[in-house]
């Protein structure tokens, strides 16, 4: 199994999400998050003072899925999420050793 952790622009969610659908894959974790890469923010001018915001606002999907899923949802996330523009995000992927769902003690991929 593997672990996908996608950041993306928040008005990319509903592409990505449409896109992931359309590859099979309907579960995921969905968190509001801030933070900064290669773009280091931006400066806005606020009541004539000009200030620096140093984390942007950023959407993080998380979505376990089985290794033999992984391509199509990495290419679906990459696809629909980018603009082609500084900001578009990153996907990383990872193992997952086990995973257990709480309701039925189903394991391994069975609980995903």
């Amino acid at each position: 199994m593997k672990k996908i952790e996608a950041i993306i622009k928040p008005f990319k969610l509903e592409e990505v999400k449409d896109a992931l659908s359309e590859v099979g894959i309907e579960g995921m974790t969905v968190s509001e998050v801030k933070g900064f890469g290669r773009q280091k923010g931006h400066t806005e001018i606020y009541r004539g003072s000009e200030y620096t915001v140093d984390f942007l606002p950023k959407i993080k999907i998380e979505i376990v899925i089985s290794d033999d899923h992984l391509d199509a949802a990495v290419a679906a996330i990459v696809k629909s999420a980018k603009t082609g523009k500084i900001g578009d995000g990153k996907v990383f992927v990872s193992n997952i050793e086990e995973a257990v769902r709480i309701r039925t003690d189903e394991k391994g991929q069975a609980a995903v």
